[in-house]
């Protein structure tokens, strides 16, 4: 899990996915839309992201093709859900409790 929350914490490569969020895009439309990096360091974005199972990567004739994995994020959705849950079913039972004593008094 290490792995991908360091893939995650670099802005380019939160950037990249992003931006292949909802479609397939080649490394080439990627790495077109950044003006201050070169192609070879997206590639190496693109290789730590791959790394880290967030995404796939396919050949099309020439072209390298890139996809959201979504099942790469299943172990940081685990560990949010546990971190959160529990407080927000502590926070929803305070707020109920208070909703009916707030009734009781009118």
């Amino acid at each position: 899990m290490l792995e991908t929350i360091q893939a995650l914490a670099e802005p380019t490569r939160f950037s990249i996915l992003r931006m292949i969020r909802w479609e397939e895009k080649s490394a080439g439309e990627i790495a077109g839309r950044f003006k201050n990096i070169t192609r070879p360091a997206v590639s190496q974005h693109l290789g730590v992201l791959r790394k880290a199972g967030l995404v796939t990567e396919r050949r099309a004739g020439t072209s390298r093709m890139y996809r959201l994995r979504p099942e790469g994020f299943a172990e940081i959705k685990a560990l949010l859900e546990d971190f959160w849950d529990p407080r927000l079913a502590k926070l929803k039972a305070v707020a109920e409790k208070d909703e009916k004593q707030r009734g009781r008094k009118k």
